[in-house]
């Protein structure tokens, strides 16, 4: 069978059609998938991109249009990998795609993180040495429940949320996230 009367059996929902659609042009996919960056990602994900540009292709083919099915499925396949790294790279996006945990996965204290540059391997391994060290003074500087409370909050849950998640009133988170300010100064002091 022709790629266009797969295209139109896969459109009427037979998975078989679809599934050698799908192994057809993972080559395909691979090559386009290859030759991109993903901020944040790595290959895998331009191919999985790659898999729903193809799927996007299969429904929305129409056989009256003068394109082949392999033109239009190639098109479809590179936008939407195009699409996923503008998406990626965007300010909105940037935040998720340069941030690094402040500690080691290992650790039980998850949700701290610090935004680093994303420019250079070697800036972002300081900054984290950097913010790890931070993270201890301040594990020892901090009481259990003013830690507590900072790590919801640097997670940016409201004071609803962390009032939820630690059986404070919101008056108790306030008062902590001020004497944590206050120790975070002195802090500052003997950093820098």
């Amino acid at each position: 069978m022709t790629d266009e009367q797969l295209a139109s059996l896969a459109k009427q929902g037979d998975y078989n059609a679809e599934l050698e659609l799908f192994n057809k042009y993972r080559n395909v996919i691979n090559k386009f998938s290859r030759g991109y960056f993903l901020i944040g990602g790595d290959v895998e994900d331009l191919i999985q991109e790659g898999m729903i540009g193809l799927y996007k292709a299969i429904k929305n083919y129409s056989p009256d249009k003068d394109a082949s099915f392999a033109t239009f499925a190639s098109l479809c396949i590179r936008r939407q990998i195009q699409s996923a790294i503008r998406n990626a790279s965007t300010q909105k996006n940037k935040l998720l795609s340069s941030a690094v945990p402040i500690t080691d996965e290992d650790d039980d204290d998850y949700g701290v993180f610090s935004i680093t540059s994303g420019d250079r391997p070697d800036e972002a391994l300081i900054n984290r040495q950097t913010n790890q060290e931070i993270f201890t003074r301040l594990k020892k500087l901090l009481s259990p429940l003013e830690f507590d409370v900072l790590k919801h909050y640097l997670a940016g849950l409201s004071y609803e949320q962390i009032s939820q998640k630690t059986n404070l009133s919101k008056k108790s988170i306030d008062n902590a996230l001020s004497r944590i300010k206050n120790k975070l100064s002195s802090l500052k002091n003997q950093i820098f």
